[in-house]
């Protein structure tokens, strides 16, 4: 999957996290595709450790079951996005 097929799943999978994550989430879109992009990669890596048993560094595929795990990968990321500044404040 290319650089740019990364980002676009990464917005779509970034708002759709936010729009499903309770509570207020602050920042724009980067954020959103930032959060987006490690979700996918947090979502897909933790796929495959499930379904296969290995630990590798792969993103959701583009796909409707890559989006699933990288809206879930995103909603993890949001919260532990949110244990670290709420930490840090």
């Amino acid at each position: 999957m290319n650089i740019l097929a990364w980002a676009i799943l990464g917005i779509v999978a970034g708002a759709i996290a936010k729009l499903i994550y309770p509570g207020r989430q602050g920042g724009g879109i980067l954020s959103t595709m930032i959060l987006g992009i490690v979700g996918a990669f947090l979502g897909g890596s933790l796929f495959t450790l499930l379904t296969q048993g290995t630990i590798s560094l792969t993103a959701a595929g583009f796909s409707l079951p890559g989006l699933i795990v990288a809206v879930i990968g995103a909603m993890i990321a949001i919260f532990l996005w949110g244990l670290v500044t709420r930490s840090a404040a």
